[in-house]
């Protein structure tokens, strides 16, 4: 059961990255009222493919907030209803995660415990979803929505390395004082980074409403100093990131695992700067916004695991010498 806590618990968190992407989609294609009430859609379980299956009067009858509704597209319609299926199917992911954690009851509470908060997590997940439609996308409840959605991650990561305590042999790393300070100073920056991406997601979401698709090349010189202050802050995340390599390139195994996540970190940052230059200078392509956000996801991802393993002796060293006490 521990071996197939630890396969599933892996396969989950691709899963909850894949929604991360979805959820990139939908906000890059506008989709993000494409289902106007929630759970159901158009009141339906399973939404309309044309208009003619709606009522006359359905932009009043499903109004948001007194405001009625956009005209019916069901390009929008359904990117959101798969968006939220795929949310169904990780919710589920999560909860059979938490029942196979209780295998490890016995051994070691906090990874059961913590996979149940992770489900939690997932239920209050679902409740920001539906306030996120029900607010007509307020930029506030769209950002809290995101962190919520790493904070899940963040906790499934940690259950899942934790649940190895004893199968992986730990690597050895000198100088951990130093290599952690850099490993949490450029975890924190890419951290800062990611939420200040957000609110200029958010600020690239006002402006397309203001000057439309027809002037998405002016998008740019429209976005004001956060766009400014996010590109200046990626020369910063890049430079303690360089340091951080090197750091660990200096002190542990050149071809251990750490070092893998580190060239791993390294190479999804890099490939998320070319990104936000294209970006920059390309007038946003809308197939990169949702690659942009994901690879700062799965770059925050590989933080938290450079960090475990960092401190792998430390955070564990204890339950290992007390399951060798008991099983002595």
């Amino acid at each position: 059961m521990a071996a197939i806590y630890r396969k599933f618990g892996i396969t989950t968190i691709i899963a909850v990255y894949l929604l991360i992407l979805v959820g990139g989609i939908v906000r890059s294609t506008g989709s993000g009222m494409g289902c106007p009430d929630w759970p159901k859609c158009f009141g339906q379980y399973v939404p309309p493919t044309d208009i003619s299956e709606l009522p006359e009067d359905y932009k009043t009858i499903f109004a948001v907030q007194g405001r009625e509704i956009a005209d019916f597209n069901a390009v929008h319609t359904w990117i959101e209803y798969i968006n939220r299926l795929l949310g169904a199917l990780i919710g589920l992911f999560i909860l059979i995660t938490a029942v196979l954690s209780v295998s490890f009851w016995k051994k070691d509470k906090i990874i059961t415990l913590l996979s149940i908060l992770a489900l939690i997590g997932v239920l209050i997940q679902g409740w920001l979803g539906a306030k996120v439609v029900s607010s007509d996308l307020h930029e506030g409840m769209i950002t809290i929505h995101m962190i919520m959605a790493l904070v899940i991650v963040g906790l499934l990561i940690y259950t899942v390395v934790r649940s190895y305590n004893g199968v992986l042999k730990t690597e050895k790393i000198n100088n951990i004082p130093k290599v952690n300070l850099i490993a949490f100073a450029s975890a924190g920056v890419a951290f800062a980074q990611l939420i200040l991406g957000t609110q200029v997601r958010e600020n690239i979401d006002n402006i397309s409403k203001m000057l439309g698709e027809n002037m998405r090349s002016e998008w740019i010189d429209n976005l004001g100093m956060s766009f400014y202050i996010h590109r200046s802050f990626s020369i910063l995340v890049l430079l303690l990131h360089v340091a951080l390599i090197y750091s660990i390139w200096k002190n542990a195994n050149k071809n251990g695992r750490i070092a893998t996540f580190g060239k791993s970190l390294l190479s999804i940052l890099v490939i998320e700067v070319i990104t936000g230059i294209i970006m920059a200078y390309f007038a946003i392509p809308k197939p990169l916004q949702p690659v942009h956000m994901l690879l700062a996801s799965v770059a925050l991802g590989i933080h938290i695991l450079l960090i475990l393993f960092i401190n792998f002796d430390f955070l564990f060293g204890k339950n290992i010498a007390r399951e060798n006490r008991i099983n002595g």
